[in-house]
């Protein structure tokens, strides 16, 4: 599984990075044939509370996932995102098992 991750209009702290990477790996226990994942994070005009988005696009056979949340860290929105897919990764696994 290749990881991607993209700062818009900023530089993403290692710290950042480390998290981000150890949410995704936990979602190899839900699919393991993820292919690519694209984690976007940027920050939303006007400064606000709730202004840090992430957007992660899963890549899996015959299938893109995708999930983006808005809050006020990156990590919650992360956090957030990652529990999203999951429950996209199950469900599509549900699909597929009662074809």
């Amino acid at each position: 599984m290749e990881i991607r991750i993209q700062s818009i209009n900023f530089e993403a702290t290692a710290q950042l990075k480390a998290h981000i990477e150890k949410k995704v790996n936990k979602l190899s226990r839900v699919c393991d044939d993820i292919q690519t994942v694209d984690v976007y994070l940027k920050v939303v005009k006007p400064e606000t509370a709730q202004n840090k988005e992430a957007e992660i696009k899963l890549q899996i056979p015959n299938a893109e996932l995708f999930a983006a949340k808005t809050t006020d860290t990156f990590e919650e929105s992360i956090d957030l995102s990652v529990e999203a897919l999951e429950k996209q990764l199950i469900k599509n696994k549900e699909k597929l098992r009662s074809k």
